[in-house]
């Protein structure tokens, strides 16, 4: 008996639990690479510059419509699961107050950068707005 009611109470719960969908975003929205571009040659520490059309950046918490935030990944590829925030680790920076440009500091050698815009939760929009992978080499 006592199992029946521990199933039957996993069972409402499960059921009241909220799936949130994935913010949606405009069909040509784009994000890239403003600075640097594919192949470039930059010191250690160098500034970033992210580019973004037809949508607009908000910082983390904020629910307007066709806005978003800003995540470098570095040397390493798009979350395989979409549905989940973006990791924050030293392979993906969050630019959650909003910002459009920052200065990192890469050890040398190459190094793969890419732009993955995110919601008010670090989700992926639903289509991903992402920009080319670009290789930069730091000297």
């Amino acid at each position: 008996m006592r199992k029946t009611i521990v199933l039957i109470l996993s069972a409402v719960v499960l059921q009241a639990v909220p799936v949130l969908a994935r913010t949606p975003s405009p069909e040509n929205a784009q994000v890239y690479f403003i600075w640097p571009s594919d192949g470039m040659v930059v010191g250690h520490a160098f500034w970033v510059r992210m580019g973004l059309r037809n949508m607009g950046i908000a910082p983390k918490g904020t629910d307007i419509a066709k806005t978003g935030h800003h995540h470098l990944l570095i040397d390493t590829d798009l979350p395989e699961n979409m549905d989940q925030a973006v990791p924050n680790d030293r392979n993906h920076l969050h630019f959650g107050a909003g910002e459009t440009e920052a200065r990192i500091e890469l050890p040398p050698g190459s190094h793969t950068l890419q732009l993955l815009l995110a919601d008010k939760d670090h989700i992926p929009h639903d289509p991903p707005v992402y920009s080319k992978k670009i290789t930069v080499t730091v000297k």
